[in-house]
């Protein structure tokens, strides 16, 4: 972490590291998570605990920081750094997320998050995209009876297309890396990270409530091209 860079009206960095670590222990981050998105998912009119969830996965490059034993080089993307897994429900809402090694394959560091979803959430339903097909279909239902539905593009597609449920996640992803501590993995450790993506979908779902609604995409790239407050 790069406390040592702290705004001068903020405290010591290592009173802010204290407070962070015994914070992480005791979880806090996932309890403030949990209540905002029930209350953003009340807000829209839905239950507050979600029955389906969307799978995806996303590479960044890792910084200098980042050691070797937790890094790795996604060959169809050409990165080296670490592999973010996040489970969103279908407003787009983190529910959780795994960070691994760039090289870890999604077939792969699914069943890991996956297995999170199924211990912390009620959803039996989630949605992925073709890059999750395959044994992981037969096995998320075998061992944690969730059914893992694969969606496709349409016969015929070329170039763009937005993809019915694929598309919320994504955007999700979108959103995590405008915030500039996400825009490439700093942190040493993967549960480093972990935390600052759940940091940046508090403060997504905060403003998400003070405005009613989600942003739009001139709100986003307002958001994106100005420092986070």
């Amino acid at each position: 972490m790069r406390l040592r860079q702290l705004p001068f009206d903020f405290p010591p960095w290592q009173t802010v590291y204290w407070y962070f670590v015994r914070w992480e222990k005791a979880k806090v981050t996932e309890g403030i998570l949990a209540i905002l998105r029930r209350r953003v998912r009340m807000a829209q009119g839905r239950e507050e605990e979600p029955s389906a969830g969307i799978i995806d996965s996303q590479s960044v490059q890792g910084a200098d920081t980042v050691g070797r034993e937790s890094r790795g080089y996604d060959a169809g993307k050409k990165i080296n750094g670490r592999k973010r897994f996040i489970v969103t429900d279908t407003l787009g809402l983190l529910l959780v997320v795994c960070v691994m090694a760039a090289s870890v394959q999604d077939r792969d560091g699914a069943k890991t998050i996956l297995l999170s979803a199924y211990l912390v959430t009620p959803i039996r339903l989630v949605f992925a995209d073709a890059g999750f097909a395959g044994a992981l279909v037969e096995w998320s239902q075998r061992i944690l009876r969730t059914t893992l539905h694969i969606v496709r593009k349409a016969p015929g597609q070329v170039g763009f297309a937005v993809i019915a449920r694929r598309w919320v996640v994504e955007r999700s992803l979108a959103w995590l890396t405008s915030h500039r501590r996400l825009a490439r993995d700093y942190e040493r450790h993967p549960a480093t990270s972990e935390a600052m993506i759940r940091w940046a979908a508090i403060s997504g779902m905060a403003r998400r409530l003070t405005r009613g609604h989600a942003a739009t995409r001139q709100q986003a790239r307002a958001l994106i091209g100005r420092p986070e407050q």
